[in-house]
Protein backbone atom coordinates (compact mmCIF):
# COMPACT_ATOMS: atom_id res chain seq x y z
CA UNK A 1 0.00 0.00 0.00
CA UNK A 2 1.19 3.53 -0.68
CA UNK A 3 2.04 6.08 1.91
CA UNK A 4 -0.89 7.90 3.39
CA UNK A 5 -3.27 5.62 1.58
CA UNK A 6 -6.09 5.39 4.12
CA UNK A 7 -5.69 9.01 5.19
CA UNK A 8 -5.83 10.25 1.64
CA UNK A 9 -8.97 8.36 0.77
CA UNK A 10 -10.62 9.59 3.96
CA UNK A 11 -9.87 13.24 3.01
CA UNK A 12 -11.31 12.73 -0.44
CA UNK A 13 -14.38 11.14 1.09
CA UNK A 14 -14.93 14.04 3.48
CA UNK A 15 -14.84 16.72 0.76
CA UNK A 16 -18.25 17.58 -0.67
CA UNK A 17 -18.74 16.53 -4.21
CA UNK A 18 -18.73 19.39 -6.71
CA UNK A 19 -21.81 19.83 -8.81
CA UNK A 20 -21.89 21.59 -12.15
CA UNK A 21 -25.00 23.68 -12.59
CA UNK A 22 -26.09 24.23 -16.15
CA UNK A 23 -28.99 26.05 -17.65
CA UNK A 24 -30.56 25.98 -21.08
CA UNK A 25 -30.13 29.80 -21.15
CA UNK A 26 -26.54 30.43 -22.00
CA UNK A 27 -26.68 34.19 -22.33
CA UNK A 28 -28.10 36.88 -20.12
CA UNK A 29 -31.11 38.79 -21.31
CA UNK A 30 -29.99 41.60 -23.59
CA UNK A 31 -31.80 44.68 -24.60
CA UNK A 32 -32.52 44.56 -28.31
CA UNK A 33 -30.01 46.74 -30.10
CA UNK A 34 -31.27 48.47 -33.20
CA UNK A 35 -28.87 49.35 -35.97
CA UNK A 36 -28.25 53.05 -36.46
CA UNK A 37 -29.55 52.79 -40.01
CA UNK A 38 -32.89 51.77 -38.56
CA UNK A 39 -32.76 54.80 -36.24
CA UNK A 40 -32.17 57.01 -39.27
CA UNK A 41 -34.87 55.34 -41.35
CA UNK A 42 -37.45 55.61 -38.58
CA UNK A 43 -36.42 59.23 -37.94
CA UNK A 44 -35.90 58.79 -34.22
CA UNK A 45 -34.10 61.38 -32.11
CA UNK A 46 -30.83 59.48 -32.39
CA UNK A 47 -31.24 59.22 -36.15
CA UNK A 48 -31.89 62.96 -36.29
CA UNK A 49 -28.68 63.62 -34.39
CA UNK A 50 -26.68 61.51 -36.85
CA UNK A 51 -28.27 63.14 -39.89
CA UNK A 52 -27.92 66.64 -38.42
CA UNK A 53 -24.20 66.03 -37.91
CA UNK A 54 -23.78 64.95 -41.55
CA UNK A 55 -25.79 67.89 -42.88
CA UNK A 56 -23.87 70.32 -40.67
CA UNK A 57 -20.53 68.94 -41.87
CA UNK A 58 -21.58 69.16 -45.52
CA UNK A 59 -22.92 72.70 -44.98
CA UNK A 60 -19.65 73.85 -43.41
CA UNK A 61 -17.74 72.39 -46.35
CA UNK A 62 -20.00 74.13 -48.87
CA UNK A 63 -19.70 77.40 -46.99
CA UNK A 64 -15.92 77.13 -46.94
CA UNK A 65 -15.61 76.39 -50.67
CA UNK A 66 -18.04 79.18 -51.60
CA UNK A 67 -16.20 81.63 -49.34
CA UNK A 68 -12.83 80.82 -50.90
CA UNK A 69 -14.19 81.15 -54.43
CA UNK A 70 -16.03 84.38 -53.56
CA UNK A 71 -12.84 85.84 -52.10
CA UNK A 72 -10.87 84.91 -55.20
CA UNK A 73 -13.49 86.17 -57.65
CA UNK A 74 -14.37 89.23 -55.56
CA UNK A 75 -10.74 89.96 -54.83
CA UNK A 76 -9.73 90.21 -58.49
CA UNK A 77 -11.62 93.46 -59.22
CA UNK A 78 -10.27 94.85 -55.96
CA UNK A 79 -6.74 93.84 -57.01
CA UNK A 80 -7.13 95.51 -60.40
CA UNK A 81 -8.57 98.60 -58.71
CA UNK A 82 -5.75 98.91 -56.18
CA UNK A 83 -2.95 98.12 -58.66
CA UNK A 84 -3.85 100.08 -61.83
CA UNK A 85 -0.65 98.96 -63.62
CA UNK A 86 -2.09 95.44 -63.85
CA UNK A 87 -4.98 96.73 -65.95
CA UNK A 88 -2.55 97.85 -68.61
CA UNK A 89 -0.55 94.60 -68.86
CA UNK A 90 -1.16 92.74 -72.13
CA UNK A 91 -0.95 88.98 -72.53
CA UNK A 92 -0.81 88.00 -76.22
CA UNK A 93 -2.45 91.33 -77.03
CA UNK A 94 -5.31 90.85 -74.53
CA UNK A 95 -5.54 92.89 -71.32
CA UNK A 96 -4.62 90.91 -68.17
CA UNK A 97 -8.02 91.41 -66.46
CA UNK A 98 -9.77 89.77 -69.42
CA UNK A 99 -7.29 86.90 -69.50
CA UNK A 100 -7.79 86.29 -65.77
CA UNK A 101 -11.59 86.59 -65.93
CA UNK A 102 -11.99 84.55 -69.12
CA UNK A 103 -9.24 82.00 -68.71
CA UNK A 104 -8.45 81.51 -65.05
CA UNK A 105 -11.75 81.90 -63.24
CA UNK A 106 -13.42 78.88 -64.85
CA UNK A 107 -10.59 76.48 -63.98
CA UNK A 108 -10.76 77.85 -60.42
CA UNK A 109 -14.50 77.04 -60.33
CA UNK A 110 -13.89 73.55 -61.71
CA UNK A 111 -11.08 72.93 -59.21
CA UNK A 112 -13.26 74.20 -56.35
CA UNK A 113 -16.12 71.95 -57.44
CA UNK A 114 -13.80 68.95 -57.75
CA UNK A 115 -12.35 69.56 -54.28
CA UNK A 116 -15.86 70.00 -52.85
CA UNK A 117 -17.12 66.71 -54.31
CA UNK A 118 -14.00 64.87 -53.15
CA UNK A 119 -14.30 66.19 -49.58
CA UNK A 120 -18.10 65.66 -49.51
CA UNK A 121 -17.61 62.02 -50.50
CA UNK A 122 -14.97 61.67 -47.78
CA UNK A 123 -17.43 63.11 -45.25
CA UNK A 124 -20.05 60.60 -46.37
CA UNK A 125 -17.56 57.72 -46.06
CA UNK A 126 -16.72 58.82 -42.51
CA UNK A 127 -20.43 59.02 -41.73
CA UNK A 128 -21.02 55.52 -43.11
CA UNK A 129 -18.10 54.20 -41.03
CA UNK A 130 -19.54 55.90 -37.95
CA UNK A 131 -22.95 54.34 -38.57
CA UNK A 132 -21.42 50.89 -39.16
CA UNK A 133 -19.29 51.17 -35.99
CA UNK A 134 -22.35 52.04 -33.91
CA UNK A 135 -24.11 48.78 -34.85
Amino acid sequence: MSRGGPERSRREYERPRREVVTSPRTTAARHPRYPVTREIDEQTRLGEVYMRSLVRTQFRLALFVCTVLACVVGGLPLLFLLVPELREVLVLGVPLPWVVLAGLIYPAFVTGAWLYVRQAERNERHFAELVDRAR
